[in-house]
């Protein structure tokens, strides 16, 4: 193996993908390198400025004039961070999402003409070599938080959804078929019929395979107050704040289009979830023991009131709940 080895096959696959011509290629008016921006900003919704250029290893000016460029266009938003005044947060505006959106449609369509040129039987040898290049070049390092994305789902992925909420509560919990007829009912109803202007799934990819999901749903019984189900984490991804940012993608997508609270039931044994919840202002509302899935659990509502203040959900959060029995 030599250098020019490697710097030929970079050739090859520049040509293969058209990434000398991105824009041209997908038919939209963005680089390479703004199309990437516009991804990662579409994949983790609170992105602060500095984080986004060493994320991408982008020179400050560079990275500085694509976001004027989008703000002018009207694609984001710039304001104070949330957590470091001194820093910029960057989040999309409904038309970049939409944008982002159609290049990642077309981006997959045109990996997926790509891939129909590969004869089946070869498409494992070829998932195999593109394991091997990561596993090598990667210098065996340990997944990173930035590795993870958030994406909408793909053909599968809600039988994905179904069978490892099924296989993950078995093993952890004991839970028995009953859960797994519960899940697989959600999800019909969410593939067969789903709003998504008000509805939506996020599942976090790691490493080209799905590691975590949650769904936003509208709620049955209050039409303005979107539920949140079915979060979950892969075990060997643990760790990297998937949870965290799932649950933070669907409260502000709930926030944005316009629900004004969101609510969910969960049980008491699941102590990371809830942990989670409470991080992002979730207030326990009531609980009830019931004997579901083959165990004795104590279920729980919580709510996330979408108007009120940091501080006053604090002070709700901090004053007790209600418990029915």
């Amino acid at each position: 193996m030599t250098v020019q080895d490697i710097r030929s096959f970079n050739r090859f696959y520049t040509n293969v993908i058209g990434a000398l011509d991105y824009g041209r290629h997908l038919y939209a008016p963005y680089t390479l390198t703004e199309s990437r921006v516009l991804y990662e900003l579409a994949h983790a919704p609170r992105t602060d400025a500095a984080d986004l250029r060493a994320q991408l290893h982008l020179d400050a000016g560079y990275l500085s004039r694509i976001l004027n460029k989008f703000e002018e266009d009207g694609l984001v938003e710039r304001g104070p961070s949330e957590t470091d005044p001194r820093r910029r947060r960057i989040t999309l505006t409904s038309p970049g999402r939409e944008a982002a959106a159609l290049l990642d449609e077309r981006a997959r369509e045109t990996v997926g003409a790509l891939l129909d040129t590969v004869r089946a039987e070869d498409r494992p040898r070829l998932a195999e070599a593109l394991r091997t290049v990561r596993a090598l070049l990667g210098d065996g390092r340990a997944p990173r938080p930035e590795d993870v994305v958030l994406r909408e789902p793909a053909p599968g992925d809600l039988g994905w959804i179904v069978q490892r909420n099924a296989a993950l509560y078995a093993a952890e919990y004991g839970f028995n078929a009953d859960y797994e007829g519960l899940v697989a009912r959600i999800v019909a109803d969410y593939g067969e019929d789903h709003d998504p202007h008000l509805e939506r799934t996020w599942i976090a990819e790691l490493d080209g395979r799905p590691v975590g999901c949650v769904m936003c749903v509208r709620d049955e019984q209050q039409p303005e107050a979107a539920r949140l189900r079915l979060l979950l984490v892969e075990p060997d991804a643990r760790g990297l704040g998937i949870g965290d940012r799932l649950v933070g993608a669907l409260v502000d997508f709930a926030r944005e289009v316009g629900y004004r609270e969101v609510v969910l039931w969960t049980n008491d044994i699941l102590g990371a979830a809830r942990r989670i919840y409470q991080r992002h202002g979730f207030v326990l509302v009531a609980e009830k023991p019931h004997r579901s899935f083959g165990q004795d659990l104590t279920g729980q509502d919580w709510r996330l009131d979408l108007h009120a203040t940091p501080e006053r959900r604090r002070g709700v959060a901090g004053g007790g709940c209600e418990h029915a029995g």
